[in-house]
């Protein structure tokens, strides 16, 4: 299985019934498909950098899950033909790459480099 983020924007007037309503049943659709949900995050409602279907505002939520394929097509086929979602996007996390200090910084020694000497520059001008 491979690790997959997916962001979701709903509209901004829905009551809180309506909301949970809307993640429990993204959290179902990720079990169903033999999922494994590893994080659900409500962010709250934030202004859109851009109008989205006339809204100004929307609701983000974040979801990190382990997956297959099968289960991203699901998931955005039923994001896609609900209303309420304004905006999703999915995408496919790499593995964890090691800490920074664990990778060995090459240090080289260089020559310094001496200053260009200056450029001298003629302007002649024409008198008619």
């Amino acid at each position: 299985m491979r690790m997959y983020e997916t962001i979701f924007i709903v509209q901004p007037d829905l009551g809180e019934e309506e909301l949970k309503g809307i993640s429990a049943r993204v959290q179902e659709v990720i079990v169903s498909m033999k999922g494994e949900l590893k994080r659900l995050e409500d962010w709250g409602a934030r202004k859109l950098a851009y109008p989205i279907e006339k809204f100004n505002r929307g609701r983000y939520y974040y979801l990190r899950f382990d997956g297959d394929a099968a289960l991203i097509a699901e998931l955005e086929r039923r994001l896609r033909l609900n209303d309420k979602i304004i905006r999703y996007q999915s995408v496919k996390l790499e593995k964890e790459a090691p800490a920074a200090a664990a990778i060995p910084a090459k240090v080289t020694e260089e020559e310094p480099v001496e200053a260009a000497p200056e450029a001298k520059v003629e302007t002649t001008t024409e008198e008619e």
